[in-house]
């Protein structure tokens, strides 16, 4: 295994990670600083709209100034982060480490991306589909992982020993060979080309329509990832099995992720993009209408299986339309300007949900689904 593709790896195993570290010390974590519920919810929030500042200026630097300096900033980010999340002593020491895992998250994801084309090899389908397959395995394994480590060590100590990641990646970065991405055609230098880079990004369809795509995409996943559980005991399911159905969804997820980076054949991606987008409006449409426990739980699955290869795939679309040297920026405008639906639509359908009910509240999620499908069409078109 050459470096940078242990390099890569190791990236994605704690960026999963950090996707799921929050919700899996968060109970520990609000008992031992007396931190109520709504604090934690804060957490969260703040989490989330940093990564759409963090995530667009990374973008220019990783371009900018190279992708192994900015690699080995956010492992140093992402050790700080954890370092001082394990000695915060009160809710703003908490905020501000918060803040700062979601800095490095942002700008490790940036950089991961684009580096696992040459890391993995073969398509950019098959590149991006892989890594996020093992994204989702280091999202998975994050909680089993952390209660384990919490029972023998305490919050504290189990931090700490995870801060060290961000140490083996900054040293992995520092010996690793990274490929220097082709210049972009007639590309100037310094600001003159932050600019250019920028113009050319935002005057392309094709970059519009995967930041759309996304903006659709990301809340009608987030939607059954948080809300699977109240849905499926709101059909009688006991709160053991429904949780055992939430790993099942996750597995589903991560799973799909695997086979279309095997099964996957080169020049069909958006052609998959739109297939899957148009059955996901049959399936959420399936979803509010349902009312039997047996078909509640295969639905839940059914989403998983659906909706897990379509965020790769459209990044893949993405990196593949554009040159090399532009793929840094195209990875942080993707997020910023999609990122905005992952934070405005799941709030109407936490709202829509308390005034009516969970699966009423799916409806939004189908919309979403819906406005997904319509552009995954035009981008099918486009591309």
């Amino acid at each position: 295994m050459n470096l940078l593709l242990a390099l890569v790896i190791v990236i994605l195993v704690a960026t999963g990670m950090g996707t799921a570290l929050l919700g899996s010390i968060k109970v520990t974590l609000a008992r031992n600083l007396r931190i109520d519920e709504a604090r934690i919810g804060g957490l969260l929030a703040a989490f989330g709209f940093t990564l759409i500042p963090a995530m667009f200026a990374v973008g220019f630097l990783s371009d900018l100034v190279g992708r192994q300096p900015v690699t080995i900033g956010g492992s140093i980010l992402f050790a700080a982060s954890l370092a001082a999340l394990a000695q915060a002593t009160g809710y703003r020491m908490v905020l501000a480490a918060t803040v700062l895992l979601s800095a490095a998250w942002a700008t490790l994801i940036n950089v991961v991306n684009p580096l696992s084309l040459p890391a993995f090899g073969g398509s950019a389908a098959y590149a991006i589909n892989l890594g996020c397959f093992i994204f989702g395995v280091g999202s998975f394994v994050t909680p089993l992982g952390v209660a384990f480590l919490v029972r023998r060590l305490a919050l504290r100590k189990t931090l700490l020993l995870l801060a060290t990641t961000g140490i083996v990646i900054g040293v992995l970065a520092c010996v690793a060979h990274f490929p220097a991405p082709a210049p972009a055609p007639a590309q100037q230098a310094g600001t003159a080309a932050a600019a250019t880079g920028l113009g050319t990004l935002l005057g392309d369809a094709v970059m519009w329509l995967c930041a759309l795509a996304l903006f659709f995409y990301m809340p009608a996943e987030a939607t059954m990832a948080a809300w699977a559980t109240t849905y499926v005991t709101d059909k009688g399911m006991k709160e053991g099995s429904a949780s055992a159905l939430l790993s099942g969804f996750w597995i589903a997820y991560t799973a799909s992720r695997l086979v279309t980076a095997l099964t996957l054949p080169k020049g069909s991606e958006t052609l998959v993009i739109l297939g899957l987008s148009l059955v996901s409006v049959g399936v959420w449409a399936a979803v509010v209408l349902c009312r039997g426990r047996v078909l509640t739980a295969a639905l839940v699955i059914a989403v998983g299986v659906i909706f897990g290869p379509i965020y790769p795939t459209l990044v893949a679309v993405l990196l593949g339309h554009f040159a090399e040297s532009l793929h840094g920026r195209a990875i942080g405008l993707f997020f910023t300007l999609g990122g905005l639906g992952c934070t405005a639509l799941p709030m109407l359908i936490g709202a829509y949900a308390r005034r009516t009910s969970v699966q009423r509240g799916f409806i939004l999620a189908a919309a979403s689904a819906a406005g997904l499908a319509v552009i995954a069409l035009l981008l099918h078109v486009k591309a």
